[in-house]
């Protein structure tokens, strides 16, 4: 355990919920006591740091296609922008609240600290069922969203992204809308465009490339050799898909993947190519895959093995299931797949958890490449900008495993308090304009 100072003073310690399953910025402010409790943080820092820069709450009328209109609610949150402008992605869903946009937004924050790059931490977000919506009601909600906040854009302040429910033709959308009132094309203002538009080779495959440098670094520091481990892959979607498929190339035995359908599970190891060729001729679905005994999802989590990688949702491994876990690497390919009152249970059971706001972090990574290509006007080749994310992220990992050893406290941790204290003392050196 770590070595915590004994006099804390009590504004680290404001009582949160201890329930079950915790808000999400509620885990978040958890963690990042903690971090704070490591570092000393002044009462004064810790405030500044919890507390987001700015959060906007926009109405977003749209004409539907039946003539009405509907008034749409959206929300950005900018937690941080000491380190650079802020980045973040934008998401589309019926339960998008500003608790959990906060949270996002932070996570952002600690995420672009722990992987060295520039970029502060935010989110967006607009509480819409996206499926319900046609085309062109997507892309007036998207323009109107956009003009909402376009004192708030811009690739000096704010850089939005791709997010659950939203592709690359929403960052279209809102680029040209930015564009159009800037009198000038600005495709630096978004990440995650179309190529076509300056988006960056490599990036779809980003997050999971950068799922997997991790783990194949942590599977070096225990001595373990790729193709002698077995892996289980929560979710086939792009990460997981991608992370799966990057863990066969490497001679790893994947014995079970899952998406919504369910798990499906083989002990001789599936054939990830042949499943993702057949997800692709399924409508995107694993259902009906017959070469792996079907499972519940619930199940595949417990499964006996090396690397057990969470690319689903978020609370998949919490209180009620985390004693059950018998994996010696859980790497979170998805956003807070392990609930903070989680952690501990992991920790005394001897798993190493690499936590979300270093494993996904590739996605932000090659967002940062895309918007400096984007301001350079000169595009790499994708073989360039997949050896320039590996060393990001494998550096990244050497660093926090480095404090991970220093304090004695896990990676999660570690990570937390190497963001943090980067954060907080590039805010000393600039200090508080007054």
């Amino acid at each position: 355990m770590a070595n915590i100072p004994s006099s804390l003073t009590s504004f680290y310690k404001e009582p949160g919920p201890k329930l079950d399953k915790e808000s999400p910025f509620e885990s978040m402010m958890e963690r990042f006591r903690f971090a704070a409790e490591i570092l000393q943080l002044d009462e004064g820092l810790f405030q500044y740091l919890a507390s987001p820069v700015k959060q906007v709450i926009v109405s977003i009328p749209v004409v539907m296609d039946d003539g009405k209109i509907k008034v749409f609610e959206g929300f950005r949150v900018i937690h941080d922008n000491v380190l650079g402008p802020s980045k973040g992605g934008i998401r589309f869903a019926p339960d998008v609240n500003l608790d959990e946009v906060k949270a996002l937004a932070a996570w952002m924050t600690w995420k672009c600290a722990v992987v060295n790059v520039p970029f502060g931490g935010a989110k967006g977000g607009i509480r819409c069922n996206p499926k319900e919506l046609s085309k062109h009601e997507l892309e007036r909600l998207t323009r109107r969203y956009t003009a909402n906040l376009l004192e708030v854009f811009g690739p000096d302040r704010d850089i939005p992204a791709p997010d659950m429910n939203t592709d690359e033709q929403v960052m279209a959308w809102i680029m040209d809308t930015y564009s159009m009132n800037s009198l000038k094309t600005e495709t630096a203002v978004v990440t995650g465009k179309p190529i076509i538009l300056g988006g960056s080779q490599g990036r779809k495959e980003a997050t999971g490339r950068g799922v997997v440098t991790v783990t194949l670094a942590a599977l070096s520091k225990m001595g373990l050799m790729p193709n002698k481990t077995t892996v289980v892959v929560q979710g086939f979607g792009n990460v997981g898909s991608v992370s799966a498929e990057l863990m066969y190339e490497q001679g790893a035995k994947i014995i079970a993947i899952s998406d919504i359908s369910g798990g499906y599970y083989n002990a001789e190891g599936i054939d990830i190519p042949e499943a993702i060729s057949y997800m692709n001729a399924n409508n995107r679905s694993l259902e009906g895959y017959e070469n792996a005994q079907p499972i519940s999802n619930e199940e595949l989590l417990e499964l006996t093995c090396d690397v057990l990688i969470p690319a689903a949702k978020e609370d998949q491994i919490g209180r009620h299931n985390a004693h059950k876990i018998d994996a010696k690497i859980v790497a979170e390919g998805a956003n807070g797949p392990v609930t903070a009152n989680a952690d501990s249970i992991l920790e005394e059971n001897g798993v190493m958890v690499i936590p979300d706001i270093l494993a996904n972090a590739g996605g932000v990574t090659v967002s940062y490449f895309e918007w400096v290509q984007d301001r350079q006007g000169y595009f790499w080749t994708e073989e360039r900008v997949n050896r320039r994310l590996n060393r990001m992220m494998r550096s990244a990992f050497d660093n926090l495993y480095a404090v991970c050893e220093k304090h004695n406290i896990t990676m999660r941790q570690a990570a937390y308090v190497y963001a943090i204290d980067r954060v907080a003392e590039t805010l000393k050196l600039r200090g508080i304009y007054a």
